[in-house]
């Protein structure tokens, strides 16, 4: 009843309700109308029913319970943020690391919307992704499961796939609100942040998020600023709900709820899985929620905005009329036959696509890539070939054997198949009368030598992996101790190098590694990134290789010489009940960091070969950010006046190549240094094709909002009255053009 944000968030639906549609929130208005004629129905039992999770209760990960008076059913809450977990007749897509790398928009939203047809496909109501926590940590267990280390990449991985999500009629779930940087201590750490950088950075993406209608937010582990994230007041409520207008339901991660009513009053909506105790009654809503409203320790009228909320999302996303009931188990995945619905059409095609576009070219000496007219090719490495026991040989993906398509955890699903590199290249090679051998062991050095020797090119496939929690056998709780290569890659790398003059290194991986040790050797004339790429990973890397497709993946982080020259590391020692992780870094995290720093990445963020050649030209920007003044209070961080476009920005760009592919511009702002900010930003990107000889005009548009800073003082987005700084560039450190507003 204390909580001084109670009395706005009672009116506040009604209040933003009102914003523009520009903002995608007019699509709640008549869910909002519906769920308040619902609601109106309702006892005080069924209300906490519909926010009570009942996990584990039914085929899915979640549940919660039906109403049977306003015919609704309860939810069916699923991973993952690549595909249904723990399901058949699925597809295994891409995890959002490698979507990020195609700096694509269009297929980020196909993405989107190919998964979402496979969730509404079996049955599931909520579907438990997008993840857009960022690489704060680049050796963070879970950065894979998320669109890489900036905030506008990120927000804009985080916007289309939501967009494609509920396109099919499924709720999308913004998580882990937020803060949520490291696996280890996840439940016994607090991420001490200032509000400057918990706005420009960490929550960004989740006000993207917003404004592309999300449905549910999901709550993290972690403590933010030694207060638990999901009864955190000024996360939740002020920034969330008051100053992002969040109008869906904010549920917890899967035991994150710590209490009844400082919870509740401080924004959390829903908890789950439900039960303190598995198999039992016992919850911190349910019977306890009620007892709490009975007492007068919660309003009911907080109760009602808590059900309005949820039964607001179930109605926007049109559930309430035809949804396909769970043709799934995900608890022994022993659902009949005949309900095993395959939902993976011809998802087949835009995954290979999408492996193909996030694949990043490093190296390229003399151009040995693509392949022309090899007589012999010697593969090497675990990492070409196939699991011993199958692709889902470990639960959850919970090891490392054959390619990695995905890293471990919830974030996972279950492979249909898996295309292997060596195969994928041997029928490709075959077709060219190649002769291919091989050796698919990571520590035989006798047999890797052997293989290389006397080829025209030797290709050796390492791994990096990582994941959430612990379990694995290889690895520690989830977070990376290192940025190495696993299973001794460097040295198998040396070895091949030493018999090969043509040794092309092929990397999988959850994110950067050091490659210090190898890098420079004169015989490794090629690195391939090929990240994540899902079940289509050996189809994805050999298009490459062979030429059919021209490489157009940028990196989404950088890769430093070494894991010293980032400005955030993983902790993993503590001596005190909860660590207290210093965001001291600020805003300088990744690229920002290494810029402001001056330190020399190996690769920076952005960075990717091609096997062609760009120019740019004819630079022209227009517009003005100057006039009128940021908005307050509710809804103010998706008020118009800071999104609508107000700077426009053309250029030119030119193939001087000779083969047709995509360019990658990247547009990088520049505050001033008063505001003692990074150096450049990136605040816009595209995908461009053009084909030899040809010129492609861009045009690029920026918003106050990319403008602007976070004035914490004045609590409002300022944009600086200095000159602001315009580049146009092939990566962050590649600028081709330059102007200023």
């Amino acid at each position: 009843m204390s909580n001084p944000l109670l009395l706005v968030l009672r009116s506040l639906p009604i209040l933003l309700l009102l914003i523009s549609s520009s903002n995608g929130q007019a699509s709640w208005t008549a869910a909002y109308a519906k769920a308040q004629q619902a609601l109106s129905q309702l006892e005080l039992a069924d209300k906490v029913n519909i926010l009570t999770g009942q996990g584990g209760s039914s085929r899915c990960i979640g549940n919660t319970s039906p109403v049977p008076s306003i015919n609704f059913p309860g939810f069916c809450l699923e991973d993952s943020p690549l595909g249904v977990r723990l399901a058949t007749n699925v597809s295994a897509f891409p995890p959002a690391i490698n979507v990020a790398s195609t700096f694509n928009r269009t297929l980020m939203r196909q993405r989107g919307e190919a998964m979402g047809a496979e969730f509404r496909g079996k049955g599931v109501n909520v579907a438990l992704g997008p993840m857009m926590n960022l690489a704060r940590a680049p050796a963070a267990g879970r950065n894979w499961e998320g669109f890489g280390a900036d905030p506008f990449l990120s927000g804009e991985g985080a916007f289309e796939t939501v967009t494609g999500l509920q396109s099919q009629g499924v709720q999308a779930t913004a998580k882990h609100f937020v803060n949520n940087e490291q696996e280890h201590f996840r439940t016994t750490s607090s991420s001490d942040v200032d509000d400057r950088t918990q706005h420009e950075l960490y929550t960004l993406p989740f006000l993207r998020s917003v404004q592309a209608g999300v449905a549910a937010v999901m709550c993290s582990y972690n403590q933010i600023n030694s207060t638990y994230a999901c009864e955190n007041d000024k996360t939740l409520n002020g920034i969330l709900k008051v100053e992002f207008g969040f109008q869906g339901y904010v549920m917890s991660d899967w035991g994150a709820t710590h209490s009844t009513t400082p919870a509740i009053l401080s924004g959390l909506d829903v908890t789950m899985p439900g039960s303190l105790v598995p198999g039992t009654n016992s919850s911190f809503f349910g019977t306890a929620l009620i007892s709490a409203v009975q007492n007068g320790s919660v309003p009911e009228s907080r109760v009602d905005d808590m059900a309005l909320r949820v039964l607001a999302a179930w109605y926007k996303l049109g559930q309430d009329s035809g949804y396909p009931p769970v043709n799934f188990d995900s608890h022994n995945n022993n659902a009949p036959d005949d309900e095993q619905v395959n939902v993976q059409g011809d998802h087949k095609v835009l995954i290979r696509e999408i492996g193909k576009a996030s694949t990043v070219l490093l190296k390229n000496v003399n151009n040995v890539l693509p392949f022309k007219q090899l007589k012999t090719i010697g593969i090497i490495g675990n990492g070409a070939g196939a699991a011993a026991r199958g692709p889902n040989e470990f639960p959850d993906r919970q090891g490392d054997d054959g390619v990695l398509g995905m890293g471990w955890g919830s974030g996972t699903a279950t492979y249909p198949y898996l295309v292997t590199p060596v195969d994928a290249i041997t029928a490709r090679a075959a077709e060219d009368g190649t002769t291919v051998s091989s050796s698919l062991s990571d520590t035989d050095l006798a047999a890797a030598a052997a293989v290389a020797s006397d080829k025209d090119v030797a290709l050796v496939f390492i791994t990096a992996d990582s994941g959430e929690g612990g379990g694995l056998v290889e690895g520690n709780a989830g977070d990376r101790n290192d940025l190495q290569a696993w299973h001794n890659g460097d040295t198998l790398v040396q070895q091949v190098a030493q018999f090969s003059a043509n040794t092309i290194v092929v990397v999988n991986s959850v994110g950067p590694i050091v490659v210090e040790a190898w890098i420079e050797h004169p015989n490794v004339t090629a690195v391939v990134w090929s990240g994540l790429p899902g079940q289509e990973a050996g189809n994805a890397v050999t298009d490459v290789l062979f030429g059919a497709y021209n490489p157009s993946g940028r990196l989404p982080f950088t890769i430093g010489k070494s894991i010293t020259d980032y400005a955030a590391q993983v902790i993993y020692t503590t001596t005190t009940p909860i660590l207290q992780i210093p965001y001291s870094e600020g805003i300088f995290i990744d690229y920002r960091h290494f810029d402001a720093a001056g330190i020399a990445p190996r690769f920076e963020f952005g960075f990717g070969l091609s096997y062609t050649t760009f120019a740019y030209s004819g630079l022209s920007i227009s517009g003005s950010p100057r006039g009128g003044q940021a908005p307050t209070g509710p809804g103010s961080s998706v008020d118009p006046w800071l999104h609508d476009p107000v700077v426009t920005v053309h250029f030119t760009v030119k193939n001087t190549g000779q083969v047709a592919g995509h360019e990658i511009p990247q547009l990088y702002v520049s505050l001033p240094a008063s505001t003692n900010s990074p150096p450049r930003m990136l605040k816009g990107f595209d995908s461009v094709f053009v084909a030899p000889g040809g010129s492609q005009a861009v045009t690029l548009q920026l918003s106050r909002f990319d403008l602007a800073m976070w004035d914490v003082v004045e609590q409002r987005w300022q944009v600086p009255d200095e000159k602001i700084g315009i580049s146009i560039g092939a990566s962050s450190r590649d600028i081709r053009l330059s102007g200023s507003l």
